[in-house]
C-alpha cells in the first residue's frame, strides 16, 4: 500500500483534524504542536522522522502528558476485559495475547499499582504483540528501577507506541480515500 495519498490528505487537513489525528498518537501538546507546525511532510519517512525529532527533548512534564493519554490498568476486571479475546483485540495494540490466567491478570494489576505508586505515572510498554505474560515479565524486571531510570524507558516505549499509531493513522487516512 503506498502512503502518498495519505500523507496528502494528512498535508491537507484543516488544523482541528490535523491535531485530531495527531492526538490519536501521542496526547502530548508540545509533540503535537511540533507536527502541526511541520506539515506539510513529503513522505512517510519525513513523517516518521520528524515524529521521532519532536519527540527528543520534551520536558518530563510533556512525556507525563503523554503518558496520560493511556488508560490505567489497575483492576483485575479491565485487564480480564483486555486480555479476555484474542479476536476481538486483532485490530488493538495487544493483538498477540493469549487468555490470561487469572494469577497473572491479579499480579498484572498489583504491579501496575505498586509502579504507579513509585514512579509517579502509569507503567507504559509497547504492548503490540506482547501476552498478559510477558507483560507482566517486564513490568516486574522494571520495578526495580530508579525513577530516572523509568521515566527513560517509558518515554522510549511511548516513542514505539506512536509509530505504531502514526503507522494506523496513515492506513486509516488511505482507507478514508479509497470509500
Amino acid at each position: 500500500m503506498s502512503n502518498s495519498l495519505a500523507i496528502d490528505t494528512l498535508n491537507a487537513l484543516p488544523e482541528n483534524d490535523a491535531l485530531h489525528v495527531f492526538m490519536q498518537c501521542c496526547t502530548s501538546s508540545k509533540w503535537v504542536e511540533r507536527m502541526l507546525n511541520s506539515l506539510p511532510v513529503a513522505d512517510k519517512a519525513q513523517l516518521v522522522n520528524l515524529a521521532n525529532e519532536h519527540w527528543k527533548n520534551l520536558t518530563e512534564k510533556d512525556y507525563l502528558e503523554a503518558f496520560e493519554g493511556h488508560p490505567k490498568i489497575g483492576d483485575v476486571n479491565s485487564l480480564r476485559a483486555k486480555y479476555a479475546n484474542t479476536k476481538a483485540l486483532a485490530s488493538g495494540e495487544q493483538s498477540a495475547v493469549d487468555n490470561a490466567n487469572e494469577t497473572v491478570l491479579t499480579q498484572l494489576a498489583k504491579g501496575n499499582d505498586d509502579y504507579l505508586q513509585k514512579f509517579g505515572f502509569i507503567f507504559i510498554v509497547c504492548a503490540t504483540g506482547k501476552s498478559a505474560e510477558e507483560m507482566l515479565t517486564l513490568l516486574q524486571q522494571r520495578l526495580p528501577n530508579n525513577r530516572q531510570t523509568e521515566l527513560v524507558n517509558a518515554v522510549e516505549e511511548q516513542r514505539k507506541i506512536f509509530q505504531i499509531r502514526i503507522d494506523k493513522m496513515l492506513e486509516h487516512l488511505e482507507e478514508s480515500n479509497n470509500d
